[in-house]
């Protein structure tokens, strides 16, 4: 699976970042559509993270889909 695929299945996917990242408001899943850098940038915001550690948590997310 690449990011293009998780786009175009954001809808089905959401629930899986949701459950994930339950901080993270179903509106805002919705309004960035799988779009990889808006998802690490609210795990970033939301968690207090560093850009870096987002980043890695984002791509361990996605490697286990």
């Amino acid at each position: 699976m690449n990011w293009d695929t998780i786009e175009g299945s954001w809808k089905q996917l959401a629930g899986r970042a949701q459950a994930k990242w339950g901080d993270i408001t179903g509106d805002e899943w919705s309004s960035i559509k799988g779009r990889r850098d808006e998802i690490v940038g609210l795990v970033q915001k939301k968690y207090g993270q560093t850009r870096e550690a987002a980043e890695k948590e984002v791509d361990t997310w996605f490697k286990g889909l």
